[in-house]
């Protein structure tokens, strides 16, 4: 028999914790499924000084706690497992049929998708192999191995250009790899980096290849416009060149957009199937902070109350 439930989220984080904390508040009885990662993107960040609330800053992890707990306070059902299936109706009123884990069924009238995305990578065997190896796509989670060592980042956007700073309060140099010739990092980021003597930024530069057996020893860069390749000797290479939404699940469902975003109406959260509700980077490719995907998150809840309410 399946389990019969008003509102399912599936997905942590601060839009799914957020969502959880208003639904549970309107009496919906929401029921979450936190996937593999609980708490989402943010359990990988060490320090978050720009969500309000802590004036002297916290961590990532601490801070999904304590949304956690304020969701759970309000009577939220946090499960860990991971949705393998759904099939979701396209009537209004209709109910949502969702199966975790391949085994436990759940029909919800309203779900809220808050799955978050994906660090993206450059796609080079080398790149695969050394996963683990000095590879990485978090300077916040692998950044103190590589205390006092010299490591590379790739990217151009704020991930990069805040990635590279953090490093450079750890490492002895980092050098930022740049396809094009110019940041795409806001002024305030591309400032920031201008102005730390460690860091030193490439520009029409890229990785051909990663080098090392077992670990990374080095990285064969290539100039796009001039062909010239250079050796850089660094023992650790962080990924910064953007997300993949996790949406494969949701695939010829749900309408999306061409590089996989959750398209969602107007200013609301409400997809193009009636109870059906995204929030946070699975439908922002724009902002991706953890301030606009609680915000969204609190959105989801509420329209997901009213649909709830306009169908009685």
């Amino acid at each position: 028999m399946a389990e019969k439930i008003k509102c399912l989220i599936i997905g942590s984080g601060p839009a799914g914790y957020t969502a959880a904390i208003y639904a549970a508040r309107a009496d919906m009885k929401p029921v979450m499924y936190t996937g593999l990662q609980m708490g989402g993107q943010l359990t990988t960040t060490t320090e978050v000084d720009n969500f309000p609330g802590y004036p002297n800053g916290t961590d990532g992890t601490a801070m999904m706690e304590d949304l956690k707990g304020q969701a759970e306070r309000f009577g939220t059902d946090v499960r860990f497992g991971m949705v393998t299936k759904v099939d979701f109706s396209k009537e209004e009123g209709g109910i949502h049929k969702v199966v975790v884990d391949e085994s436990v069924e759940i029909e919800a009238n309203t779900v809220i998708i808050s799955t978050g995305a994906t660090a993206k990578y450059l796609g080079l065997p080398c790149e695969q192999r050394l996963m683990g190896g000095g590879v990485s796509a978090c300077a916040t989670c692998d950044g103190f191995f590589y205390k006092g060592q010299d490591v590379v980042v790739v990217g151009a956007g704020d991930t990069a250009a805040e990635e590279a700073t953090y490093l450079s309060n750890i490492c002895t140099k980092v050098t930022m790899l740049v396809r094009k010739d110019y940041m795409r990092a806001s002024k305030a980021m591309q400032h920031r980096v201008n102005k730390t003597e460690n860091i030193e930024v490439l520009f029409n530069t890229e990785i051909e290849e990663v080098l090392g057996d077992k670990v990374v020893e080095g990285v064969r860069a290539i100039n796009n416009k001039t062909g010239e390749k250079t050796e850089i000797s660094v023992t650790g290479v962080f990924i910064a060149i953007g997300h993949t939404p996790n949406t494969q699940l949701f695939k010829n469902v749900l309408e999306m957009d061409e590089t996989g975003y959750l398209i969602t109406k107007g200013k609301s959260t409400k997809t193009n199937l009636p109870g059906i509700f995204a929030a946070g980077d699975v439908q922002d490719k724009e902002y991706r902070q953890a301030v606009t995907a609680a915000g969204t998150g609190c959105m989801a809840a509420l329209d997901a109350e009213r649909y709830l309410g306009g169908l009685e």
